[in-house]
């Protein structure tokens, strides 16, 4: 049987940042990681013997697709690799396969939080992770939007403006983050049961009741 979540429990668990002197009231996401904890499919999927540990190297596999083939097109676009390979040429033939990784990706990601949705929610890698990956969406929104309008001028360039070097940059800072803090998540080091600091208590909104310190 699955261990109860101190969070979903409704325990104290973390200091109260803000002295509040009435009970905490729980996020929106609290409430939504909680309702999802109840489902017996949640339950059934984290201690299943086989579906959890065949999601989770998925979601490793496609990941390691995903990046990898966006890391090629990064690093030709800074100028790095692929010099003479025109951008356009790149992007056709690894494109249909950074699709299909993402798709995959985004799907197992999901089913993964499922199966552990209190103690994810309330994971300061995962949230993290969560701004690092809306990052990375309006980093590439930006690219298709703005930056790829005149590739045609830049294409065949064996080092790009810098406007695209800079995007490229920050797509491999952002990826790479995600993928530091996606491995840390398995950590416990700051989670809510191990009294985290202030900081950590106010970033992973921890859910907690605590009476107001005297002054």
């Amino acid at each position: 049987m699955r261990r109860a979540h101190p969070l979903a429990a409704g325990a104290p668990a973390c200091r109260d940042v803000l002295n509040d002197p009435g009970p905490y009231n729980p996020s929106l996401i609290h409430d939504f990681a909680t309702w999802l904890d109840s489902h017996a499919w949640s339950t059934a999927l984290h201690e299943s013997l086989w579906a959890y540990p065949l999601i989770e190297s998925t979601h490793v596999l496609t990941l390691v697709l995903f990046v990898g083939m966006l890391v090629m097109v990064d690093l030709r676009m800074l100028g790095f690799a692929f010099r003479h390979t025109p951008v356009s040429e790149m992007t056709a033939r690894l494109l249909p396969w950074s699709v299909a990784g993402f798709v995959i990706m985004i799907g197992t990601g999901v089913l993964l939080f499922y199966a552990i949705p209190v103690r994810t929610a309330h994971s300061i890698w995962f949230r993290v992770k969560v701004i690092l990956l809306v990052v990375a969406g309006i980093n590439a929104w930006w690219f298709h939007r703005r930056v790829s309008r005149d590739r045609e001028h830049w294409d065949n360039q064996p080092k790009p403006p810098l406007g695209v070097r800079l995007t490229a940059a920050v797509s491999l800072a952002t990826w790479s983050g995600v993928i530091v803090v996606g491995r840390m998540i398995a950590y416990n080091w700051f989670d809510c049961d191990r009294q985290p600091s202030a900081f950590i208590t106010w970033a992973a909104g921890c859910a907690v009741e605590l009476q107001a310190e005297a002054g």
